[in-house]
């Protein structure tokens, strides 16, 4: 960890497809093409027993996230096991982000619904920041790689809006909501590396917290994460991980990550 103001840390995640928790890999997943969707776990445990476990072990800020249809009441489970600790996303609008909220999200998250058509609406995103307030409001800007660019991507990650990911729209996304949350649609779920590219990028421009998510296979990932963002970024792990049968990182290691991380920032805000 570098001698800063703030070090990344570890945000934990349950992804629900069909009520189940899986990892799956991003780019497969596709109402179009069902059959092509890659999957490299499901899990027997319920999303309260992921909920129960990131409690336990005080890891905050993690999202659950509902890959399509069928998730509600899975959904439910996880923020029933952690009431005011999890963010909620998927399938998030005006309509439903209050319900959200009252079911125990500590935050809802919104993509999809920002992005009418695949053209960017100013109007929604003031709509819903209104409904639940800038502090409850996560915005995904999960993207693709188009050439040298990042490009919003929507609906599963199928989907290409017309917002590059760039200083100038994270500046005025954050007018609207306290977090980002951008997976890396490419590389999720392939354990086969981070985007640095990105992870430093945002490192320049972001100004609140964000939590990157896509590639991640080892935990000196979170170190790199934190040199490159210069500790602005926290970083999801999926597939790689132990409790979603992965071989490359254990779950331990990245809770007593975060407690060194939790001592790290308390020692600086003392300073």
């Amino acid at each position: 960890m570098s001698d800063k103001g703030r070090y990344s840390k570890f945000r934990p995640c349950i992804d629900l497809h069909h009520g189940l928790v899986k990892q799956i890999v991003g780019g497969t997943l596709s109402d179009l093409a069902p059959t092509d969707l890659k999957t490299n776990f499901v899990s027997s445990k319920s999303p309260g027993e992921f909920a129960s476990l990131y409690h336990e072990h005080l890891l905050t800020g993690g999202h659950v996230i509902k890959l399509g249809p069928g998730n509600d009441d899975a959904a439910k489970d996880a923020l029933k096991a952690w009431p005011g600790g999890l963010h909620i996303g998927g399938g998030i609008t005006e309509d439903n982000c209050l319900q959200w909220i009252e079911a125990g999200a500590e935050k809802v998250i919104v993509t999809s619904y920002l992005f009418p058509a695949g053209k960017f609406s100013l109007q929604r995103l003031q709509n819903i920041s209104r409904l639940v307030g800038k502090d409850k409001l996560v915005v995904d800007v999960s993207c693709r790689k188009r050439g040298d660019k990042w490009i919003v991507a929507m609906n599963k990650w199928q989907d290409m809006t017309d917002m590059e990911v760039n200083e100038e729209s994270l500046d005025m996304l954050s007018e609207y909501c306290s977090e980002f949350l951008i997976h890396a649609a490419d590389v999720e779920g392939l354990c086969q590396g981070i985007d640095q590219d990105l992870v430093k990028a945002l490192g320049q421009w972001v100004k609140i917290p964000t939590t990157y998510a896509g590639g991640a296979k080892d935990i000196s990932d979170l170190d790199l994460v934190d040199t490159l963002s210069n500790g602005k970024v926290d970083l999801t792990f999926g597939s790689a991980l132990d409790i979603f049968g992965g071989s490359l990182v254990k779950f331990e290691d990245l809770v007593e990550y975060n407690r060194a991380t939790r001592s790290q920032n308390l020692a600086t805000k003392q300073l």
